[in-house]
């Protein structure tokens, strides 16, 4: 029996016919990962190039506040413990880089950014300002001392000797000559005892000549502490006064110097103190200790009640007489203070207005010009003044 199509002949008949193959798909390349890694490699690179590139700058931060008391040694049976605190407080120096440098500039709240000249002085080599920083804290320590010790009624007696050299030129006749924390004792066998001695002594002397100094060859050690030496002669060649140059002070008004040494320098003092005070501020440059060293200098003499019980930080710097001086860093010396807990800050009149810049309702910022004007203020806020003058003969 034949098969019967039952398709309709006016219809075609469909047939699949078999599927073509997907033609592959291409992955598309993942470059993002690349591209971050080169990214980091490029910011990494930067960071590097600009971490070394170190700038003319220098940025004060808040240092530490410590008390002064445990830096202070008298005789023992004038030492008194104490019932409160007399802190003194620096700042941190820090070189900056550029990545520093942006970072304290722009994003530190806490920070000062100065250039390298504004603080030290055009042309002060880095070591030089070093040895002048400690240099002025030695100094300020028998300013002190002596400060202290006239208040409490001692007799401090002192000499002229000789003429401190504080700063050499660079490139003067004294550069390859001199150090800081010398001291010139002569000029050609005539005695210098005071500055105005050595401006006599090189009057009359010719620029291109040579003189003889008699150099006490002291120092300042890597501490901090001045180091005397023994005196010796040095040979100079004498250079011409730079133009508009003077003797201001010293016998005829705005005399011409002659010859030139290219040093700054100041008044050297030999003290005689009646009690044997030594203070041992290490590693701490500059003179700003001074205020809070003579308070401390009295408390430990006088009963140990200064403070009547409380935390007080002090800044300044403290000549013979008792007069306070201005310093730099106070906004950043307000906030090591805080973090130390004191309730009472001693400021110079002239930065009074920067320490309250950075003060709290718990900190209570005092301007004082003398001594007397912070021993003052300390009663009236119930510290205890000694009563009387110590007599001289109760030195030991």
């Amino acid at each position: 029996m034949a098969d019967i199509d039952t398709t309709d002949a006016g219809e075609a008949a469909t047939i699949p016919s078999p599927a073509a193959p997907a033609a592959p798909r291409r992955a598309r390349p993942r470059r993002w990962p690349n591209v971050l890694l080169v990214l980091v490699a490029v910011i990494g690179a930067v960071t590097v190039v600009l971490g070394r590139w170190h700038v003319n700058y220098i940025a004060l931060t808040p240092g530490d506040a410590q008390p002064v008391a445990p830096l202070i040694k008298v005789p023992t049976k004038l030492d008194h413990p104490l019932t409160g605190k007399i802190l003194l407080t620096d700042v941190d120096e820090t070189p900056l880089n550029v990545l520093t440098y942006l970072q304290e500039r722009y994003l530190s709240s806490d920070a000062q950014v100065y250039s390298a000249a504004e603080l030290n002085g055009p042309g002060t080599p880095e070591n030089q300002a070093i040895a002048q920083g400690y240099l002025e804290m030695s100094q300020s320590e028998s300013f002190a001392t002596a400060a202290a010790l006239t208040y409490l009624g001692y007799n401090v007696s002192s000499r002229d000797a000789g003429v401190l050299v504080n700063g050499v030129g660079t490139g003067t006749p004294a550069s390859h000559v001199l150090k800081v924390a010398q001291i010139i004792t002569a000029v050609n066998g005539t005695p210098t005892p005071t500055s105005c001695a050595l401006t006599t002594a090189l009057h009359g002397l010719r620029p291109g000549t040579s003189a003889t100094l008699s150099v006490e060859l002291s120092s300042i050690n890597a501490s901090g502490v001045f180091v005397p030496g023994p005196v010796a002669p040095r040979r100079i060649t004498l250079g011409k006064p730079p133009k508009g140059m003077t003797d201001q002070g010293c016998g005829a008004a705005d005399a011409v110097p002659t010859a030139y040494l290219g040093i700054a320098s100041e008044q050297q003092t030999a003290w005689s103190f009646p009690v044997k005070v030594e203070v041992d501020i290490a590693d701490i440059g500059g003179p700003s200790a001074g205020l809070a060293t003579t308070l401390g200098i009295i408390d430990k003499l006088s009963g140990g009640h200064l403070t009547g019980n409380r935390i007080v930080a002090a800044t300044g710097t403290i000549d013979p007489q008792g007069d306070v001086g201005d310093v730099g860093g106070v906004p950043e010396k307000t906030v090591a203070v805080e973090r130390a807990g004191a309730t009472v800050f001693f400021v110079p009149p002239q930065e009074y207005q920067a320490a309250l810049s950075k003060d709290t309702p718990q900190l209570h910022v005092y301007a004082v010009s003398t001594l007397g004007q912070a021993l003052r203020i300390l009663q009236r806020l119930g510290g205890t003044l000694p009563t009387s003058h110590v007599p001289a003969q109760a030195a030991p």
